[in-house]
């Protein structure tokens, strides 16, 4: 029988946030019903639900930051046992059999991935995330938080935690490198501590000195503005890897004259709209300019075991069902430090909307 719950879902990208009841599908053998503790409120969640990236399928529950516990499990999962700590990110489905998927790539399977919302599941449903009691997931796309990780700061891992890990293992960067991260905001936060729990020297490049303490907490040894007068001049060659999680454009030749020769740029913040490549900066001095889409799910158990052994979390502001409309509101105006967690706790309270 399909599961009840409750969540949060817009009817439209200029509704209001509504507690309703919606159905989790039957589980199938291989799937797991996760008891959801936490589920933390992404950027990305924001663009989706309010159309800025193409229009959504509506109405529609987002969240792909999930943290859980595992109430029961199909008759074929073998992985998860009931009480079991789990967290659940950006993908929950995939072909399972093509090159990238055979290669723990599962983000890049060749057939298609199946989003956490938004996304057409393998049934034809549209797929409903994570502000929610409960989610149903396939095992082989759930996670094993480790028991040192509270719920409210693993929940931002499954997004924010592999989107800049993945990029800090691909290119390699550890004791020696000379690193500097761009923004800090929900991912620059998380690049910065893993950067520094990797041995690298961390730099953090902001507007402002407004967040140098924070930084330095993080784990970043130095922040600087990127607005004073002489910064791209003073700074020239200083870099092995940069990076980039803003999200506004930015001038990349600019920013690229701060790397060393052969020096790398990953860039996990999506720009609104194309900011043009500068073949010749790249050129010269043998440099990459790199992307990154969030992580198989090999490296987000990895990552999660890091994030463990060296006492890693998000920073996060814990808020209840009702907060969330206004929580949105303070993210695209950078008023959190550094990500907002909806306790689902508190939709116990949540009458569902007439």
């Amino acid at each position: 029988m399909p599961i009840t719950v409750k969540a949060l879902q817009k009817e439209g990208p200029d509704k209001p946030f509504k507690v309703v009841e919606i159905e989790r599908r039957d589980p199938r053998p291989d799937d797991v019903v996760i008891a959801i503790k936490a589920a933390g409120i992404c950027h990305s969640d924001i663009h989706t639900i309010r159309n800025e990236w193409g229009h959504a399928h509506f109405p529609l529950t987002v969240g792909h930051e999930i943290a859980g516990v595992v109430e029961a499990v199909g008759s074929e999962v073998t992985k998860y046992q009931p009480g079991d700590r789990v967290g659940v990110g950006c993908l929950v489905n995939s072909c399972g059999h093509c090159e990238q998927c055979a290669a723990g790539e599962e983000q890049a399977c060749l057939n298609g991935s199946v989003g956490t919302y938004d996304s057409r599941d393998v049934d034809g449903t549209i797929t409903q995330g994570g502000y929610s009691q409960k989610v149903v997931v396939n095992e082989r796309f759930v996670c094993r938080i480790p028991d040192s990780l509270g719920f409210m700061a693993a929940a931002p891992l499954l997004c924010a935690g592999i989107t800049t890990y993945s990029p800090i293992a691909t290119w390699d960067v550890g004791p020696g490198d000379e690193v500097a991260v761009l923004g800090l905001g929900g991912l620059g936060h998380m690049g910065v501590q893993i950067a520094a729990a990797k041995g690298a020297e961390v730099t953090v490049l902001s507007r402002s000195l407004r967040k140098a303490d924070l930084a330095e907490k993080l784990g970043a040894t130095r922040t600087l503005a990127t607005s004073d007068e002489n910064f791209f001049r003073d700074h020239r060659g200083e870099y092995d890897f940069i990076l980039n999680t803003i999200s506004a454009p930015i001038d990349l030749k600019s920013y690229l004259k701060l790397l060393k020769p052969r020096g790398v740029m990953a860039c996990v913040g999506l720009p609104p709209e194309e900011l043009g490549l500068p073949i010749g900066s790249l050129i010269n001095g043998s440099k990459v300019l790199a992307g990154s889409n969030i992580g198989g799910i090999p490296q987000t158990q990895e990552m999660l075991d890091f994030c463990a052994e060296h006492h890693l979390g998000a920073w996060v502001e814990k808020i209840g069902v009702d907060e969330v409309d206004a929580a949105y509101d303070r993210v695209v105006a950078g008023d959190v430090r550094f990500r907002f967690v909806i306790d689902t706790a508190t939709f116990e309270d949540a009458a569902p909307a007439e």
